[in-house]
């Protein structure tokens, strides 16, 4: 039972291992970070920025750009439809639109309540 629990587990991280070991930074978004430009391990001489050579994130556009970025997946297509061509005015939650054509009214279900006297005994 051992080995086949080992044997599982290796079969799950070494791909895992593998993938984030190739993992190819040039296919990452392009997006403006901190400004580390070519600041340099003095032991390894490797770059110390993720993203060397990137301007300098500026507010602004910084959110501008992080608030569309998602904005062709998320955004809401619905189809059209055919009966909101007669509309004039939606005047809110409870009350009938104002259309073309007929106007349709719906009355209460209830026009008086029962009326029933009080008989002490």
């Amino acid at each position: 039972m051992k080995t086949s629990t080992i044997v599982l587990f290796a079969t799950a991280v070494v791909p895992l291992t593998v993938s984030l070991a190739f993992a190819n930074p040039a296919m990452l978004p392009k997006h403006p970070g901190y400004p580390m430009d070519k600041a340099i391990d003095p032991v390894t001489g490797q770059s110390l920025a993720n993203d060397p050579g990137q301007a300098n994130a500026r507010n602004r556009e910084a959110l501008n750009n992080a608030a569309i970025y998602d904005d062709n997946r998320s955004k809401q297509n619905l189809l059209f439809n055919q009966n909101d061509e007669r509309l004039l005015e939606k005047p809110g939650a409870g009350l009938l639109p104002k259309v073309e054509g007929p106007n349709i009214t719906i009355a209460p279900p209830v026009k008086e309540g029962t009326k029933v006297t009080a008989a002490p005994e």
